[in-house]
């Protein structure tokens, strides 16, 4: 069973980052907004020594819109956290600070890593279990550790210092009504379960296309690269979600472990000069604005060559999904933005001779943010009731009234582990990704270059084999 214990502090660690200032403090402003954090404290640390004024500042200046829209109860939750909040500086790799600064604070405690990985691995490691009081819950953001068998290990760590149900995996990425949207779509309609398998489906994709450049994140961002930050980080969980065996219920076993079970069955097969493809954006023009190259943006290493896009072909080889191919993209600078999954439809066996006009296959889009729904269908079409045309069916699907990082920290601190990826799924993503990152690291994958503002490299991955 998940615990239910309620939080009383919430430690930002990394709280001079971005991360927190630009998504962390605005979803928690929200939360706090709509009455859902009440009687929470927020402390904040980092390397750089701020006086508590400039963090103070911060913090106002993140709650600005939550509390230009909230009611009068609102407004005063909003006012007193940012009263009550305090900074420390704190270099959370030297052994002692955190434990003191943990030791000071009201419990439960819920510490929330904004560091680079290994920074947060490192932390974690110099912790010692009887330094971590009862009921503190751990937030990790992705990616978790480096490589499968670093994530192994922080696994292996975590486990000394919280029990598995105070660990929380988040990825931001999967609010909760995108989870529950697509499970919903799958398993409350009749008409589509039968039909969500190799027998009728031809190719799944899952697009993540930004039409942002590097924005400032060469510190984290060209160090990962697309695959590790975006395919291995989230868009596998999203495939797993689309592909899981109907579960008994949407509880937090039963939901996990037939996650997991998608993950275990999956692989990138080689060579993966035909399964995988990667680029990087050169300069170019984005809403106007002129892009540099990628490797002349300020604090990126050319010699490392990160990938901006990147393309996989991932199988699952189970009864339901063998041969279908599953192709994950994701990439920076172009000149569209695409969040969706898009289920192709194989073609009817047989269309009766006598019509004309479009015959495609049909397509089921399920958009990201907003969530939305198309499905594509052919009808017949005005004035010639012989011709086919192509018509879209459109729903908006629901949303919360929360930001995702709001969703987030509110699994936290009630104890939802809905937005929190379970220890070994977080390895087998490593697992999954490995031999691809190993293969681009020995440049047995060529590594293309696309404009900045354009759809990206020429052609698609994966369209000689969706038989």
């Amino acid at each position: 069973m998940t615990s239910q214990t309620t939080v009383k502090t919430l430690l930002i660690l990394g709280a001079s980052g971005d991360l927190t200032g630009r998504l962390l403090l605005p979803g928690l402003a929200r939360l706090v907004a709509t009455g859902r954090a009440g009687g929470l404290r927020l402390v904040g640390a980092g390397s750089d020594p701020w006086p508590q004024e400039q963090w103070q500042d911060r913090v106002h200046t993140a709650f600005a819109d939550a509390a230009g829209t909230a009611d009068d109860a609102g407004k005063q939750a909003l006012a007193a956290l940012e009263e009550a909040t305090a900074y420390r500086q704190l270099d959370v790799t030297a052994d002692g600070p955190l434990a003191s600064l943990l030791a000071e604070l009201e419990v439960p405690v819920a510490v929330y890593f904004a560091l680079p990985p290994h920074v947060s691995q490192k932390a974690c490691e110099i912790l010692q279990p009887g330094q971590v009081p009862a009921g503190t819950r751990l937030v990790m953001e992705k990616p978790f550790g480096s490589g499968e068998e670093s994530a192994r290990e922080l696994n292996r760590t975590l486990l000394t210092l919280v029990p598995e149900d105070h660990i929380h995996r988040v990825d931001h990425f999967l609010g909760k009504a995108t989870v529950l949207n697509i499970l919903g779509l799958r398993f409350a309609n009749n008409f589509l379960e039968p039909v969500w398998n190799r027998g009728h489906i031809a190719k799944v994709e899952i697009i993540f296309d930004e039409d942002l450049a590097l924005e400032g994140r060469a510190r984290y961002y060209d160090g990962a690269g697309a695959l590790r930050d975006m395919i291995q980080s989230h868009l596998l969980q999203i495939m797993a979600l689309m592909a899981i065996e109907p579960p008994a219920t949407i509880g937090e076993r039963d939901l996990r472990d037939a996650v997991a079970a998608v993950l275990r069955a999956s692989s990138i097969k080689a060579p993966y000069q035909a399964s995988t493809r990667r680029a990087r954006y050169t300069a170019g023009s984005l809403d106007g604005r002129t892009v540099p190259d990628y490797v002349k943006e300020q604090g990126v290493d050319p010699g490392r060559n990160t990938e901006t896009l990147a393309e996989v072909r991932v199988d699952i080889d189970n009864w339901r999904w063998k041969d279908v191919p599953f192709i994950l993209r994701s990439g920076k600078a172009l000149g569209e933005k695409r969040k969706e999954a898009v289920v192709t439809f194989r073609p009817v066996p047989h269309l009766p001779e006598g019509f004309t006009g479009i015959d495609a296959p049909n397509k089921l889009r399920i958009g990201f943010g907003p969530d939305t729904l198309e499905l594509d269908v052919d009808v017949n079409g005005p004035g010639d009731i012989f011709r086919l045309d192509r018509t879209t069916l459109l729903a908006e699907l629901s949303a919360s009234e929360l930001l995702p990082y709001g969703e987030v920290l509110e699994g936290v601190l009630t104890g939802d582990p809905l937005l929190s990826v379970r220890g070994d799924t977080a390895e087998e993503c490593w697992r999954v990704i490995e031999p691809v990152l190993e293969a681009w690291a020995r440049n047995a994958v060529p590594l293309e270059e696309y404009d900045a503002g354009t759809s990206g490299p020429e052609g698609r991955l994966g369209s000689a084999r969706t038989d």
